[in-house]
């Protein structure tokens, strides 16, 4: 069996989805294909701004309650994979983390290694580490994932535009779904939106006869 599972590297709800879903794709027979966005604040630059102020508040509040509840380590990103003034809740206009990092998510899933990326990436991200970006952060989550970061590097800087392409693709295949946020998971065109849904994901594959491997 295969799933599409859309997915941003800003999102909090991703990261806490991330290992249950590489968890089921070991224990299951089915291949979990990432296909990750760009994060809402370069899709929707407003969105923040435009929000309700409580949004970003319960948001933070709710996220660190499910990673107690689920026992998995959170920790506010530092640098935040989007550069924004939390005071005004605007978006800056250059956003270096954000692009390299979703560029680096889909060379990833070129070599059908994206979850597995994406999973120990954002667990740098949100887990705690302070200045992810920098050292041998990232080349090590490449490697425990299988990858050569200084591969990836080289395909982001060769072919920024044709990974854009691939990127913009996910974001219209993830709308034709019937969705348009992250994470959400696609089964047989059946979209299945948030870290709240992937018990009903795995019963709705196994109602269509997922096995374990």
């Amino acid at each position: 069996m295969r799933a599409d599972l859309y997915w941003s590297f800003r999102s909090p709800y991703s990261y806490l989805a991330t290992r249950r879903y590489r968890a089921i794709g070991e224990q299951y027979d089915v291949d979990i294909a990432l296909r990750p966005v760009y994060p809402l604040a370069l899709r929707q630059p407003d969105f923040f701004e435009r929000n309700h102020p409580n949004w970003l508040r319960y948001t933070m509040l709710d996220v660190i309650r499910l990673a107690q509840f689920h026992g998995i380590p959170f920790g506010p990103p530092r640098p935040d994979p989007i550069i924004q003034d939390m005071a005004t809740r605007k978006i800056a206009a250059e956003q270096p983390y954000a692009y390299r990092l979703t560029r680096l998510g889909q060379a990833a899933s070129r070599r059908g290694k994206g979850l597995e990326f994406a999973d120990e990436v954002s667990r740098l991200i949100w887990g705690g580490t302070a200045n992810w970006h920098e050292g041998d952060h990232l080349a090590g989550a490449a490697a425990r994932a299988g990858l050569d970061l200084a591969e990836l590097d080289a395909e982001i800087e060769a072919e920024p535009e044709a990974l854009d392409a691939e990127i913009a693709a996910n974001q219209q295949a993830l709308e034709q779904a019937g969705h348009w946020g992250v994470p959400t998971l696609v089964f047989e065109g059946e979209p299945f939106f948030g870290q709240d849904r992937i018990d009903l994901a795995l019963w709705r594959m196994q109602q269509k006869g997922l096995e374990e491997r």
